[in-house]
């Protein structure tokens, strides 16, 4: 599964896109303890959202195996 990732999330993965696998479907809750497991500086950020489909995504929606997948770090500036 391909994440496009904005801000320091680009910062923490190496780039503006990172793939990890998983075997079928996953719920968002899931996949983010799948990136904080492979990408232990996301523990240091005070939010991480996650967008599907150009949606902010609750922690229990079902993310599908051709789904756009975005890791939003929490917005900073003024």
């Amino acid at each position: 599964m391909k994440i496009l990732a904005f801000g320091i999330a680009k910062d923490i993965v190496g780039g503006a896109e990172v793939e990890v696998v998983v075997e079928n479907e996953i719920t968002v809750l899931e996949l983010k303890k799948l990136v904080l497991n492979t990408y232990p500086a996301f523990e240091k950020l005070t939010a991480l959202s996650i967008a599907v489909n150009n949606e902010y995504a609750d922690d229990n929606q079902v993310i599908l195996k051709n789904d756009e997948v975005v890791l939003i770090p929490p917005v900073s500036g003024g």
